[in-house]
């Protein structure tokens, strides 16, 4: 098992004390979190994107090319990349940039994101978000694979034998899709043979336990090797101690502080109690064996073999969320790693691109440069075995049909996000 740590670089006042950082140390503060994540042996650490308060993650590109800068073999992730929003010209060039700066450190995971004033802001709605975000990631993977790209686009001008520079240092790069509580991100995933990163913080297990077991059985549907599928999820809350006792009162006062946050805001939290919290959601807090079991329960029901945990203390001290992650390091992972499998593919390969060679332009193209992890195609279904495919016509010219009806969306834009009402997500 592998394992990340995560910030969504949230700008607000701490939960128990109540001071809110100038915004220059937040950000210092997020890239001490991912030195210290590379210095205790996490594998990875992830940046999320969003475009709305409390969030100040609305450049990951930048924030995730200083700390490639200041760290030297950890992956960095993007947790999520919000394609939906974004023109998947100007992503592709940004990310292909960071690639290189980062030495082929790079993987995303992407998503069309939460949250109503985003999507104001990029005159998105919630019924085309859906489209947008299959539209700009299929043009994004196009990009990446092809030194020169044709495509009628509906969300952007149209692209006429265009290049776009630089050309990547990995080919192709692994793109993980984003779920919280919808069927397109996971479907999008499993027809191309791309990994799922399950969100797992807002909700009990059994929803994201259904969404992964719809993705295998789509993956497989697909003509994928199932061996080959990947899942990876979130926790909702890391405390780990000596007892579970001490683990008990050391996140008591955080958990008071988001209910009582929750309670300002008129939001009723999915787990009224902490020990409600610590038993039905994904938070691992507790005694190390206590986090050994929680995961095993877990891992029983999603097989999934990336863990993220959150980077920051919120809540905590830096001195108790330290001594947690160096508990984690040295009494849980090993563990875990020995138990649980990794994904199925070298995690310290970085597949590099040949700039003097031309990429298979064909759109669709099953071009092997010797990245096993990812199909680059779906591969073709005879008419008898074929079902419904609402991403088909984004696949054949970027011209999507209707999207689906999306469920009542609460902004969460200032809410825990471990205690936010169920949403459609990712």
């Amino acid at each position: 098992m592998k394992f990340l740590s995560i910030s969504l670089i949230v700008h607000a006042p701490d939960p128990t004390t109540g001071v809110q950082p100038p915004t220059n140390e937040r950000f210092r503060q997020v890239v001490d979190a991912a030195v210290l994540a590379e210095e205790l042996g996490f594998d990875g650490f992830g940046v999320g994107e969003r475009h709305e308060r409390p969030f100040i993650s609305s450049s990951p590109t930048v924030v995730l090319s200083h700390i490639a800068a200041k760290t030297s073999r950890i992956k960095l992730f993007t947790a999520v990349t919000t394609l939906s929003l974004l023109d998947p010209v100007r992503a592709y060039e940004d990310y292909a940039t960071l690639d290189h700066l980062s030495g082929g450190r790079l993987e995303l995971i992407i998503g069309k994101g939460n949250g109503s004033a985003q999507r104001e802001l990029f005159h998105v709605t919630p019924e085309d978000q859906w489209e947008r975000n299959a539209e700009s990631y299929e043009l994004f993977r196009r990009i990446w694979r092809q030194d020169k790209i044709t495509a009628a686009p509906k969300f952007r001008p149209a692209l006429n034998d265009a290049e776009v520079w630089p050309r990547p240092f990995q080919q192709p790069i692994r793109v993980w899709h984003g779920s919280a509580t919808s069927k397109e991100s996971v479907d999008l995933a499993a027809r191309y043979g791309d990994p799922l990163f399950s969100a797992n913080v807002t909700n009990p297990i059994e929803p994201y336990a259904e969404l992964i077991r719809y993705y295998r059985e789509r993956w497989a549907f697909h003509g994928h090797d199932p061996a080959k599928a990947a899942v990876g999820a979130g926790t909702a809350g890391f405390y780990a101690a000596a007892t579970s006792q001490e683990a008990l009162r050391g996140y008591a006062p955080v958990f008071a502080g988001h209910l009582a946050m929750c309670k300002r805001m008129g939001v009723e939290p999915v787990f009224p109690t902490l020990e409600d919290f610590v038993t039905r959601s994904s938070a691992l807090i507790g005694s190390p064996q206590q986090i050994l079991e929680k995961v095993h329960k877990y891992h029983e029901q999603f097989g999934h073999t990336v863990l993220h945990l959150q980077a920051e203390p919120t809540g905590l001290s830096a001195a108790e969320h330290r001594a947690s992650l160096e508990r984690f390091q040295s009494e849980i992972a090993p563990v875990l790693r020995r138990e649980i499998p990794d994904p199925p593919w070298d995690w310290d390969a970085r597949p590099i691109a040949d700039d003097s060679a031309a990429v298979d332009s064909a759109a669709g193209s099953a071009g092997n440069t010797g990245a096993a992890f990812i199909a680059d195609a779906p591969p073709t279904v005879s008419a008898a075995e074929s079902a419904p495919d609402p991403l088909a016509d984004y696949r054949a010219a970027f011209v999507a049909g209707p999207s689906p009806e999306p469920s009542p969306e609460p902004d969460r834009g200032t809410w825990p996000p471990h205690l936010i009402p169920n949403a459609q997500g990712a």
